[in-house]
């Protein structure tokens, strides 16, 4: 669950964000996303919990946190000027949050627990760093919060997502199978796709052209 560098959206599919007689419906929306982002966290923190009370390992844990601080900036993120509102948006966004918190802790991975954990720390750096640039500019779906291009921002467009690969990858090589797989790979091919929907929502930001220029990767440098 991560987000972009967010700019002002204005070409075709983003809408302004509702005003006036929309007030209430807009304000419902947003608890609903912060009672679905809390109640999927709650899912996940049960399932690493009672792993970890019984193994205790900790890649698993470390991915709870990186979770944890969606739910975090969710709640403290600032309201969105313009909101990109179509469904392939809404579907993408949803894919790449809803299936992590199903993910099945099993063990029983060759690879000692310590160097799966060094690997997802790696990866919870990367996401704490990026999210912490972003700070109340964060999201879920694109959106004009502010434009954020500095910090880990001048190295990849969209950091956060490449450190979820990295605690994803963790997770999956510490608690091998074929449901932990399957979960992961739709949930990490939807923030690839998402990644390209917020580009070409935010692209219609001259400044947000001119940062693509400068940081020519969005997730993988050399591949993506």
């Amino acid at each position: 669950m991560g987000a972009v560098t967010q700019a002002a959206a204005t070409r075709r599919g983003s809408q302004p964000a509702p005003l006036g007689g929309s007030w209430f419906r807009e304000h419902a929306a947003e608890f609903c996303a912060r009672a679905a982002i809390s109640g999927l966290f709650v899912v996940l923190a049960t399932r690493i919990g009672a792993e970890y009370l019984r193994t205790g390992h900790l890649t698993g844990l470390l991915l709870l946190v990186s979770e944890l601080l969606v739910v975090v900036l969710t709640v403290l993120r600032r309201r969105a000027a313009t909101v990109d509102r179509r469904w392939q948006a809404r579907v993408v966004a949803a894919a790449s949050i809803v299936f992590v918190p199903f993910i099945h802790p099993t063990g029983g991975s060759p690879v000692d627990d310590l160097q799966t954990a060094a690997v997802s720390g790696a990866g919870l750096a990367i996401i704490i760093a990026g999210k912490l640039t972003l700070g109340r500019s964060f999201g879920l779906m694109p959106a004009h919060r502010g434009l954020v291009c500095s910090g880990i921002y001048t190295f990849l467009r969209h950091p956060i997502y490449a450190g979820y690969l990295v605690t994803h990858i963790a997770f999956l090589v510490a608690h091998p199978s074929p449901w932990n797989l399957v979960v992961l790979a739709v949930s990490d091919i939807a923030l690839l796709v998402r990644a390209t929907y917020e580009e070409r929502t935010l692209s219609a930001d001259p400044e947000y052209l001119a940062y693509m220029d400068r940081v020519r990767w969005r997730v993988v440098p050399g591949l993506f």
